[in-house]
C-alpha cells in the first residue's frame, strides 16, 4: 500500500474510531502515531516526533490567547451579564410580533460580543431567556430555533476562538481576522432577525401574545445596564485594532475586566470564580488535546504526500476554482452534522487550505486567506444547528425537555435558509468581508 493510500484510509479509520466514542483528540493522535509508525517503519522517529511535536505545538504564544478567551466567556457566563442582555433586548423588541425570539437572538449577539463560544452561548442565553419564551406563549420550534441559531454567534462575533484556531493553522493575522468577521457576524445578526419575522408570519401562533410596549425612558435604563458588556468589547476589540494591546493582552484585560464586573455586580462569588477557573481549565485541555491529535494527524498526512497530492490532482483537473469552492463547502456542511467545529477546523484546513490556496480567485494570498476563513467559519457555524447532531439542538433541547426534537429541528430551518443566503452573499461579494480590512489595515 503507497504512503498516499495510507493517508486516504487515516479518514475512515478516524470517523469510525469516532462512532466508538473514542474521544476525537485521543483517535487522532492514535491515528496519526500509528500512520506515521506504517511509513517509517520504526517506533523510534515516532516517539521522537512525539516529544517534539507537543513541545513545538503548546510553545507557541498565538495559543495563550485561547484560555484566556475562554475565561472570558466563563466569568461573563456566571456572572449575569446574560440576563441584563435580555432584558435590553426584550424591552426594545418584546412589543413587535415574535418579539421575544429577536430578542433572545439580539442578546445571543451582544453576548457573543465577549465569549468566543457557541456551545456557551447558547447554553447560558439558553438558560435566561428560554423559559421567559416558553412563558409568553412562544412555540417550542422557535424557541428553541431562535436560541440555537443564536447561540452561533458566539465563533462568529469577535473575539472567535475558532478565528484564533484558524489563524494559527493558516499563520494569518488574528486583529485582520476579527475585522473581516465583523460585517458577516452583523450580516448573521439580521439575517436572523428576518427568520424570527419570516417564521411567524408564516406560523402566528408561533410567536404568543406580544409584550406591552415599554416606554422609552424604561429603555434607555436598560441599554444603560448593559454598558460593562459594550466597555468590555470596545477595550478588547479596539484595543486591538490600534494596536495598544496584543491579542493575548486584550483576551486578559477582557477576562479581567469581565470578572470584575462579575463580582461588583453580585453575580460571581468564591464558588463561583472557582468553577470559572475549574471549566476554563477542563475546556482548554480538551481542546488542547484535540490540537496536539490534529497535529500528529497532520505530521502523518504530510509524510504521506497526501495533500500534495490533492493539490496537484485538482490543478491538473482545470476545475473552476468557484466549483471547488462550493463543493469544498458542501463537505464542510455534511462534515458538520457528525463532528464539532473545533476537531473540523483542525482536522481539515491543514490539508484543504494549501489546496484552495493554489487556486485563482482573484485575489491576493492574505486576503484569500481572511476570507476562506470566514466562509469556512460560517459554513462550520452551520453544521452546529443542522439536524441530525446539531451540537446547539440539543444543548437547548436538554434545557426543555417538553419540546420535541422534531419541533427542534424545524425551528432552525428557516434559520438554516438564512445561512445559505449569507453565505451565497459572501462567496459573490468577497468585498463583504475585505472591506473593512482593506479600510483599515
Amino acid at each position: 500500500m503507497s504512503t498516499v493510500e495510507l493517508g486516504l484510509w487515516s479518514f475512515p479509520v478516524l470517523l469510525a474510531l469516532i462512532f466508538l466514542r473514542i474521544p476525537i483528540g485521543v483517535a487522532m493522535l492514535g491515528v496519526g502515531l500509528g500512520g506515521s509508525y506504517l511509513i517509517t517503519g520504526s517506533f523510534t522517529p515516532m516517539l521522537a516526533q512525539f516529544k517534539s511535536l507537543t513541545y513545538s505545538t503548546f510553545s507557541g504564544y498565538s495559543l495563550s490567547v485561547v484560555p484566556l478567551f475562554l475565561l472570558m466567556g466563563q466569568f461573563a457566563s456566571l456572572g449575569g451579564l446574560s440576563a441584563s442582555l435580555f432584558d435590553a433586548a426584550a424591552k426594545w423588541l418584546g412589543h413587535r410580533r415574535g418579539g421575544l425570539a429577536m430578542a433572545a437572538v439580539g442578546a445571543c449577539g451582544g453576548f457573543g460580543a465577549i465569549c468566543g463560544s457557541s456551545l456557551a452561548t447558547a447554553a447560558t442565553m439558553g438558560r435566561v431567556a428560554l423559559p421567559q419564551l416558553r412563558r409568553h406563549g412562544s412555540s417550542g420550534a422557535l424557541s428553541a430555533g431562535a436560541l440555537a441559531a443564536g447561540g452561533t454567534l458566539g465563533i462568529l462575533i469577535p473575539p472567535s476562538v475558532i478565528l484564533v484556531i484558524y489563524a494559527v493553522l493558516t499563520e494569518q493575522n488574528i486583529a485582520k481576522l476579527f475585522m473581516a468577521a465583523i460585517v458577516p457576524g452583523l450580516l448573521a445578526l439580521l439575517g436572523y432577525l428576518v427568520a424570527v419575522a419570516v417564521f411567524v408570519r408564516l406560523d402566528p401562533d408561533a410567536a404568543g401574545a406580544p409584550r406591552p410596549r415599554v416606554p422609552y425612558r424604561e429603555r434607555i435604563t436598560a441599554l444603560i445596564g448593559i454598558w460593562p458588556v459594550l466597555a468590555i468589547f470596545i477595550a478588547v476589540i479596539g484595543g486591538i485594532y490600534t494596536g495598544i494591546f496584543t491579542p493575548t493582552e486584550a483576551a486578559a484585560i477582557g477576562a479581567a475586566g469581565t470578572g470584575l464586573v462579575a463580582v461588583l455586580s453580585g453575580g460571581l462569588r468564591g464558588r463561583g470564580i472557582v468553577e470559572a477557573l475549574l471549566a476554563t481549565a477542563s475546556t482548554t485541555a480538551m481542546m488542547f488535546l484535540i490540537i496536539l491529535g490534529a497535529s500528529a494527524l497532520n505530521s502523518f498526512l504530510a509524510l504521506s504526500q497526501l495533500p500534495q497530492v490533492a493539490a496537484g490532482f485538482i490543478g491538473e483537473q482545470g476545475l473552476n476554482p468557484w466549483l471547488v469552492l462550493v463543493v469544498v463547502l458542501a463537505f464542510y456542511l455534511l462534515l458538520g452534522c457528525v463532528m464539532d467545529s473545533l476537531s473540523m477546523i483542525l482536522l481539515t484546513i491543514p490539508i484543504i487550505f494549501p489546496v484552495m490556496s493554489a487556486l485563482d480567485f482573484g485575489m491576493a494570498p492574505e486576503e484569500f486567506a481572511l476570507w476562506f476563513g470566514i466562509l469556512v467559519l460560517i459554513v462550520v457555524e452551520m453544521g452546529l444547528i443542522t439536524p441530525p447532531v446539531g451540537m446547539n439542538l440539543f444543548v437547548i433541547g436538554a434545557m426543555d425537555r417538553t419540546i420535541p426534537l422534531s419541533d427542534i429541528y424545524r425551528g432552525v430551518v428557516p434559520f438554516i435558509a438564512s445561512d445559505v443566503v449569507r453565505v451565497a452573499l459572501l462567496v459573490a461579494f468577497p468585498v463583504l468581508t475585505l472591506h473593512a480590512v482593506r479600510l483599515f489595515f
